[in-house]
């Protein structure tokens, strides 16, 4: 990968037919972006009609997300915004992936990446994420536990310029009591958090497993830097309810930084100039924020 450009930002208009366009166009005008940089949009929405999505739009909002990866890979932008896709259009035009997430890791040759989602004063990273409810459970590990616990504690580090202090959450009602609830967090999660804390050393403080019920909270209210999390809505419903227009989705260990707002498309909205463009704002000034303290 070559040297990327210190200057230029790739935004993606995702499936054109919903709000990225005029989202991405409201927040390029808004005088609230970070001046350091440029911005290119990667994708047209001429001929597109607003609110209704074609097989075209999917297949162009593809193309976008493949010419945004190679830009970056060239070294052409330093960062890509990627805006919302809808998962169920794009994977009917042969779209192999379960987001945008995956597919910017491998395009970019990554096994080792994770979402993870920041807004307000609420960072969170899953350990599992598009996958049945039923299924998490058997899902965990502690090796996979650690693997994103590293992650998060790395992409902790690189923001806030000092140790983070992370909580794990556990996976049952009042992180399992004691067993009653279930022994996930006795035979996986503590075994993991102990793993996690010699991995770590004295680079980010871990506690856990702890009840998902009060942890959210004692994070959005500044205990904790970001909160481990067992699964896809565990970290998503606190983080929404708590930071719901101001949301912001990374990928964690891409070679470059991606981030997208965390919201859909908004067909039924799409045209009517009344999304709120503070997702995308956030999401382009994080891209920028992590542009900025990536190793010269």
């Amino acid at each position: 990968m070559s040297a990327a450009s210190p200057t230029t930002i790739g935004l993606t208009l995702g499936d054109a037919a919903g709000i990225g366009p005029e989202i991405i166009s409201t927040a390029l005008a808004s005088g609230r972006l970070d001046p350091r940089y440029e911005y290119r949009i990667v994708g047209s929405s001429n001929g597109v009609a607003p609110g209704q999505p074609t097989e075209a739009t999917a297949r162009a909002a593809l193309a976008a997300l493949e010419e945004s990866s190679q830009l970056a890979h060239r070294g052409e932008i330093t960062a890509v915004v990627t805006g919302p896709i809808h998962k169920a259009r794009m994977q009917a035009i042969g779209f192999e992936f379960p987001g945008q997430t995956e597919f910017f890791a491998q395009r970019a040759g990554v096994d080792n990446f994770a979402m993870c989602l920041t807004g307000g004063s609420l960072t969170v990273a899953l350990v599992t994420t598009h996958i049945a409810l039923r299924d998490v459970p058997g899902s965990l590990s502690a090796a996979e536990i650690v693997r994103v616990g590293l992650l998060l504690a790395e992409f902790l580090q690189r923001r806030l310029g000092r140790t983070p202090r992370i909580a794990i959450a556990g996976l049952n009602p009042h992180a399992g009591e004691s067993g009653a609830f279930g022994r996930e967090e006795i035979e996986i999660i503590e075994p993991a958090v102990t793993l996690l804390r010699g991995e770590l050393g004295d680079t980010a403080e871990c506690s856990g497993p702890l009840s998902p019920d009060t942890v959210f909270h004692r994070a959005a209210t500044g205990e904790f830097d970001g909160v481990l999390c067992m699964y896809h809505d565990q970290g998503l419903i606190p983080l929404k309810l708590h930071a719901f227009d101001a949301g912001v989705n990374v990928t964690l260990g891409l070679p470059f930084p991606r981030t997208s707002p965390d919201h859909g498309t908004a067909f039924e909205i799409a045209g009517k100039n009344i999304a709120r463009p503070d997702s995308m704002i956030a999401a382009i000034n994080l891209a920028a924020e992590l542009a900025s303290r990536r190793p010269s």
